[in-house]
């Protein structure tokens, strides 16, 4: 029987959910029972992940010139991260930062291992085997957001712009769900997407993601 995209990419979003008690740190947050310097963490931290996720979706775009439906769908993930660089300023504001301790801070190995790995897919894996790994990680990042900037309301006193970078990851995405679809359609009709490389790429990406999340909460 023939799948068609839809199944596709629902089967990698449900297979690669992360584990009951996969982290421990969004819990911590969503309870209101983490530290304030672990959202400065997160602040800082997302001012590298995002610099180098643009990249990484620039050169898969690239790479993707014969698959016209993948390169659209990196394409609109690089023109995301340029509206996420701009939503987390006023949440580094709200942590109290302001641009010279955002040049300072030196990134933690264990929060820039995704980048390295989006990188790394980047330049290794077929581009509609990292579009199934990267929506599937979505998914759950997604989630993360949600919780994050609701407890960050309720708990830390924050207000709705400093939520902005949180809103907009947790909010549906239905332009990116429809490229994403067309971009697997694309993969199944020529041979090329492969599942098995496919899900292990998005297994690696939730590792690296739990990695992150555990890495902010590291004093």
């Amino acid at each position: 029987m023939t799948r068609t995209a839809q199944e596709v990419l629902a089967d990698a979003v449900r297979e690669l959910a992360p584990g009951e008690g996969a982290g421990r740190t969004v819990p911590l947050i969503a309870a209101g029972e983490a530290p304030r310097e672990v959202i400065t963490a997160f602040a800082l931290e997302q001012h590298h992940v995002i610099a180098a996720d643009r990249r990484s979706f620039v050169h898969l775009a690239g790479r993707a010139a014969d698959e016209p439906a993948a390169a659209r769908f990196f394409e609109s993930l690089a023109l995301g991260e340029d509206l996420a660089l701009s939503l987390l300023g006023p949440l580094a504001l709200a942590c109290g930062l302001d641009e010279e301790a955002v040049r300072a801070h030196e990134p933690r190995p264990g929060c820039q291992a995704y980048p390295s790995y989006v990188a790394w897919l980047a330049l290794n894996a077929d581009p509609v085997d990292a579009v199934v790994a990267l929506t599937a990680n979505f998914a759950a990042w997604g989630g993360y957001c949600a919780a994050v900037g609701a407890a960050l309301r309720e708990h830390y006193g924050f207000d709705n712009p400093a939520c902005g970078f949180f809103d907009f990851f947790a909010g549906p995405a239905p332009e990116a769900e429809e490229r994403s679809v067309e971009a697997v359609e694309a993969g199944l009709a020529s041979g090329r997407l492969s599942e098995p490389l496919a899900h292990r790429y998005g297994r690696l990406l939730q590792a690296y993601e739990s990695m992150f999340w555990d890495g902010i909460a590291v004093r």
